[in-house]
């Protein structure tokens, strides 16, 4: 466990926040999380996370300590348990919905525990562990979010989505580029990395704009068969300092697309199989390309849905273009 920032008063509740991973699940639960530290201003947070995603929280001034979980060693499994079990906590809020997030707000034994209610999970068993199930109506994951932690007594939303400045890391260019990650959880939500090429090509001939393709060093293989872009391989910290610097990105259903839309970049998110009213773009940033043949499942299939073949890459381009135009005209008018 470490501080992130100044030492709270002790006169507020001790509150357990349980986000494990990842990336763009953890940026999801930021508003809420900074809404309990904003409705409790005496509160002390702790934020359970991946030591992968902890990066992502750093400096966080709604955070006071970040808590590691490590469950891939037994050292560090116990390592966890200790300070879970180490430090009292009022209450805890589960956001993940998973049996090993609700076990482990379980292991601190706080008081209470509040979760979404077992139909609204994705491991039914996790909501044995909460005193207080709650069913969201809002479509979006944020607000869902926001609707648990107002379940838990927080009653001054606040909509924010504080993000660290990220590293350098990587080649980037020195001139304007587009992003894109073009990895995704699972396949079906990928668009295919052909289309990358003919996009690139567009935005170089009609924009002088190079596309950057990012991802982890496990994806540099793959990534490097796509012709006529940039690549950028790194860590988290790496990709928050990249999409800081990007003109516009180009997103899917994926962690890097959820960064974006939080630091409010302009760009283009492409939808296939999972329904951009829950799990799209948050805050109006980005345009939302969809198939129009495209039907809702979260089956993690291993093959490009083909509602994701449907997006051509002239369409793509073309809503890009639409908002970097914009944009500039937006920054003529406050001009």
């Amino acid at each position: 466990m470490y501080e992130t920032g100044k030492a709270p008063s002790s006169a507020g509740p001790r509150i357990l926040a349980v986000r494990l991973g990842a990336m763009g699940d953890i940026v999801h639960a930021l508003p809420a999380v900074a809404t309990l530290k904003h409705s409790f201003p005496n509160s002390h947070v702790t934020w359970a996370v991946e030591p992968k995603w902890a990066c992502l929280l750093e400096g966080n001034p709604f955070v006071d300590v970040l808590l590691p979980a490590e469950r891939q060693t037994l050292g560090g499994f116990l390592e966890t348990w200790r300070n879970l079990r180490g430090t009292r906590f009022d209450w805890a809020v589960d956001f993940q919905g998973l049996v090993k997030s609700a076990l482990l707000a379980s292991v601190a034994r706080p008081e209470r525990i509040y979760g979404f209610h077992q139909s609204q999970v994705r491991e039914r068993a996790a909501a044995l562990f909460y005193s207080n199930k709650v069913l969201p109506r809002s479509p979006h994951v944020v607000d869902r979010n926001l609707e648990l932690a107002a379940a838990a007594g927080a009653a001054s939303m606040l909509r924010s989505f504080p993000l660290p400045a990220g590293i350098p890391e990587g080649n980037l260019p020195e001139e304007d580029f587009i992003l894109a990650s073009p990895l995704a959880g699972w396949t079906g939500k990928q668009w295919p990395l052909s289309y990358y090429e003919a996009l690139a090509q567009l935005l170089w001939d009609e924009c002088r704009l190079p596309l950057v393709l990012d991802g982890p060093s496990s994806a540099a293989d793959l990534l490097s068969q796509v012709a006529g872009v940039r690549w950028r391989i790194g860590g988290v910290a790496g990709l928050v300092h990249a999409t800081r610097k990007a003109l516009a990105v180009v997103g899917i259903d994926s962690g890097p697309m959820h960064l974006a839309a939080a630091l409010g970049k302009p760009g283009v998110a492409i939808f296939g199989p999972t329904d951009p009213a829950r799990n799209g773009p948050y805050g109006g940033s980005l345009a939302v390309l969809r198939g129009p043949h495209a039907v809702t499942t979260y089956k993690r299939r291993d093959e490009i849905d083909s509602a994701m073949w449907e997006i051509r890459p002239a369409a793509a381009f073309e809503a890009l273009r639409e908002q970097l135009s914009r944009r500039n005209r937006s920054a003529g008018g406050a001009n």
